[in-house]
């Protein structure tokens, strides 16, 4: 049996401490202020890892988008199953979506984008193809799935897709990106998740 390359596995683990490095940094200190230097001390390697892992600092800052969105919303959270009731497949979406973007590294990178946008086009497409479109396309999949088992009735499912994360993020998501929101409960998230549902299934249950 063919062995694999030595050296192999501290590589991969080279990598996946460079983007938790990213993680941490690029939140906390924003892109620009987020240099490769920083980057390779944070994760104990050095700056030539980095590059060679990363090309550039553009990259490494879409990997770790992406690395993000894919550990807290992972491709089979969005596995239809025919066989279950839609309610709690949707509940399970709309919570591990809450969860991210409610946390507090999610709040930092939305308010570091926000202000980047005019600075950097390019950065702002990289970030918008890196998380929020890779889940409105793995979203739209799951509701097509869901569309040809009977499950739901939904003309366009990229508008409905658009309609689902944008009433979840809901008021409670804008007073937490101004910074004034007031300390609120797994109660009150349980209501907002379960309300928000309740919305999208009465507008596209099947007829």
């Amino acid at each position: 049996m063919k062995q694999a390359a030595p050296g192999r596995p501290k590589d991969l683990e080279k990598r996946a401490a460079i983007l938790q490095a990213g993680k941490r940094l690029f939140p906390r200190q924003g892109f620009d202020g987020t240099s490769m230097d920083a980057i390779a001390n944070e994760a104990g390697v050095s700056k030539l890892t980095v590059y060679s892992h990363f090309n550039d600092k553009e990259t490494l800052f879409k990997e770790v988008i992406q690395a993000k969105c894919e550990e807290q919303l992972p491709a089979e959270l969005f596995l239809a199953d025919l066989k279950g009731p839609i309610r709690g497949q949707l509940q399970t979406i709309a919570r591990a979506f809450f969860n991210l973007i409610a946390s507090e590294e999610a709040i930092s990178l939305h308010r570091m984008m926000t202000a980047q946008t005019q600075q950097s086009a390019k950065l702002a497409q990289m970030f918008w193809e890196a998380g929020p479109k890779r889940l409105q396309d793995s979203f739209e999949a799951f509701l097509l799935a869901e569309i040809a088992g009977g499950q739901l009735d939904i003309p366009d499912p990229r508008r409905a897709t658009g309609q689902f994360f944008c009433l979840l993020k809901g008021e409670l998501h804008a007073r937490m990106s101004f910074g004034c929101c007031e300390p609120y409960t797994e109660r009150d998230v349980d209501e907002h998740i379960d309300a928000t549902v309740d919305l999208f299934l009465r507008a596209y249950a099947p007829r």
